[in-house]
């Protein structure tokens, strides 16, 4: 195989890419104190994710995880929906950026594990998608996805091998 390496690299950006178009309908342009714009959960998500969790609790089949929605998600669903958007965020431009691409392969198989969790029982398109990701993630971790057309590579390179070693676990 020619350049694995960049391979994984044009995956990560892919799937970073698909992380961030699932996000653009979660986000509107707020204003901290009428003046400084930051991304804010859009209401229309923050009314619409509590009904969802709903329908992904309703039939599904496994649970403990049913439990887990219906009693800790669904009661806190403003919650759930925020850190939902703002990880989307942080995995889609970290995988898109290449930045920090082992947290954010972490947290986008933990998203990717509940996203799974929450539908797999509805059909086998989602139960395939799911563990897609899930396998995606696990390989933007372990192959260090970021080093290959990403400023975590540009970060180490500029570092001259002086880097610590909490730095080459994070990038």
């Amino acid at each position: 195989m020619i350049a694995p390496q960049s391979w994984i690299a044009l995956l990560r950006v892919v799937v970073g890419l698909w992380f961030l178009k699932a996000v653009w309908t979660k986000l509107v342009v707020g204003h901290l104190w009428g003046i400084v714009p930051y991304p804010a959960v859009s209401e229309r998500f923050l009314a619409f994710h509590p009904k969802r969790v709903a329908e992904f609790a309703a039939g599904n089949p496994v649970g403990w995880y049913k439990d887990f929605l219906e009693v800790t998600v669904l009661p806190h669903s403003g919650m759930f929906a925020t850190l939902q958007a703002y990880g989307e965020v942080a995995v889609g431009v970290g995988l898109v950026l290449g930045l920090l691409t082992g947290l954010a392969g972490l947290v986008g198989l933990f998203l990717s594990l509940n996203f799974g969790l929450a539908t797999q029982w509805m059909s086998f398109g989602q139960q395939g998608f799911h563990v897609l990701l899930v396998t995606s993630m696990v390989i933007f971790f372990f192959a260090r996805a970021g080093r290959a057309w990403g400023l975590d590579g540009w970060i180490l390179s500029s570092r001259g091998g002086r880097e610590r070693h909490w730095l080459r676990l994070v990038l």
